[in-house]
């Protein structure tokens, strides 16, 4: 079996597959009538998380290594991650607009792997003697993963900020709810100058989403809009809550292998530094919502913050600067 051949077949099986699922998931949110598109683009979803899978297996066997030495392997990987993290999010949600968010950015990593990076890049090649060590796929893929699931919150978080446009929106209830609850819209008198808002109740948990300001001044949220609304916000929380944990021990496991290899747990490299500004956004965004209550646009601010902040840590750093963790890249 030509390993070479098959590995170019299946990355660019990958960016065709991913492009043509995130027009189905386009066209779905276009005409939500026809629910075969949504349909369509999760299974699409699914192969191109395949694909990935038999690039980097096919990858495995040709390095004898575990793929994640190098800039083309760690995309891959990566948008591996998205595309799992990515099911996994259509699923507790059964929401169509999931893949509106996630589905532009895993091809966007495809294409920029697969048609992008110059030839020289994509080739395997033997390790640098640093990373001959157990603790590349144990720290490494951790780590990847850790941002796989923080990328799709914050996407989701960022869609919540655009379908909440323009409108006051404040979400009031359990994040966590399990869907499935008894909705309805009713008009509310909370503030002594009858000014009218609109709130979206949440029957199963008592969620409620209220316009902060007069509907007169302000276009009012559909009922759909608000279901919207309130799933994103959701999800972004859920997801972001698996994130969080894999990014901590990616983190712990990689002091464990600094001090093994360098001497040191921590020497405050410009990619530990960026981790540490990551771990603390995420960290911030959790503790707002677990223990100051927030909910809607103020945590999604953060968690847009976060997205940012996570491709700064991962790409960003090794293109802009040297250090201890930019093997294989540009410098």
């Amino acid at each position: 079996m030509d390993l070479v051949a098959l590995q170019g077949t299946l990355d660019n099986t990958s960016f065709a597959v991913l492009f043509i699922t995130m027009l189905l998931y386009w066209s779905g949110a276009a005409f939500p009538q026809i629910p075969l598109l949504s349909t369509l683009g999760t299974a699409g979803m699914a192969i191109a998380n395949l694909c990935i899978a038999g690039l980097l297996g096919a990858r495995w066997l040709e390095g004898g290594y575990f793929p994640l030495s190098n800039m083309y392997e760690s995309l891959f990987f990566l948008c591996w991650g998205i595309t799992a993290f990515h099911l996994v999010a259509e699923r507790l949600g059964q929401n169509r607009w999931v893949g509106v968010a996630t589905a532009p950015v895993a091809t966007g990593i495809t294409a920029f792997a697969a048609l992008t990076l110059p030839k020289q890049m994509q080739v395997s090649e033997p390790l640098v003697p640093a990373l001959k060590s157990n603790w590349l796929m144990m720290h490494v893929s951790v780590m990847m993963m850790s941002y796989a699931a923080l990328m799709v919150g914050s996407l989701l978080a960022i869609a919540f900020l655009v379908a909440t446009l323009g409108r006051d929106i404040e979400l009031k209830g359990s994040s966590v709810g399990t869907g499935g609850f008894r909705r309805s819209l009713k008009r509310t008198d909370p503030q002594a100058d009858r000014s009218p808002t609109l709130a979206f109740t949440n029957a199963g948990d008592g969620g409620t989403a209220v316009l902060d300001r007069p509907i007169a001044s302000r276009p009012t949220l559909t009922l759909q809009r608000l279901t919207l609304a309130e799933t994103l916000d959701n999800l972004s929380y859920r997801v972001i809550g698996l994130g969080f944990p894999l990014l901590t021990i990616g983190i712990i496991s990689g002091a464990v292998w600094a001090n093994e290899a360098w001497g040191a747990p921590w020497s405050w490299d410009p990619k530990e530094t960026w981790a540490l500004i990551t771990w603390l956004v995420f960290a911030a965004y959790l503790h707002a919502r677990i223990t100051r209550g927030w909910q809607g646009r103020r945590p999604a601010y953060l968690a847009a913050i976060g997205f940012v902040v996570v491709w700064i840590c991962y790409l960003g750093v090794n293109l802009l600067g040297k250090g201890l963790h930019s093997y294989g890249w540009f410098f």
